[in-house]
């Protein structure tokens, strides 16, 4: 799609969200941190654990069956390299096709041991709300 047409990515948290947005044909759905302020009460990401991200994957992962899934790797999961590719393997594990991390340049090294691990990766542009909290 990409070069060809406009992606649509949306942000599912559960199992009847991710049925929902895929029957509608989202190709592209993201299993996101927010889940901790959204479906959580927390009051930004930085709580959010892998043992979160872990279970709504599978959640969402029951109910998926042609958009491409994939869940964020949560703060604190990818500081290393060791554990970006195993918290990634996890995930994948739990259901995701690809993970999603924040940091730029910053993580080269833990994107380019996700990928070498045949892991599909997506990167984040924008605004990197946990480094924004002070």
């Amino acid at each position: 799609m990409k070069g060809r047409e406009p992606i649509a990515a949306l942000t599912a948290y559960d199992h009847p969200m991710t049925r929902m947005l895929d029957e509608c044909g989202v190709p592209l759905l993201l299993v996101g941190d927010s889940l901790g302020m959204v479906v959580l009460g927390m009051p930004d990401t930085t709580g959010v654990t892998m043992a979160d991200m872990e279970h709504h994957t599978r959640a969402a992962a029951r109910a998926q069956s042609r958009a491409l899934l994939a869940t964020d790797l949560p703060k604190g999961s990818y500081d290393t390299v060791d554990d970006a590719v195993a918290n990634a393997r996890l995930l994948v594990e739990a259901g995701a096709e690809a993970v999603k991390a924040e940091g730029g340049t910053a993580i080269r090294p833990q994107v380019e041991a996700i990928l070498a691990a045949g892991i599909p990766f997506l990167g984040h542009i924008g605004m990197l709300p946990p480094k924004c909290k002070s």
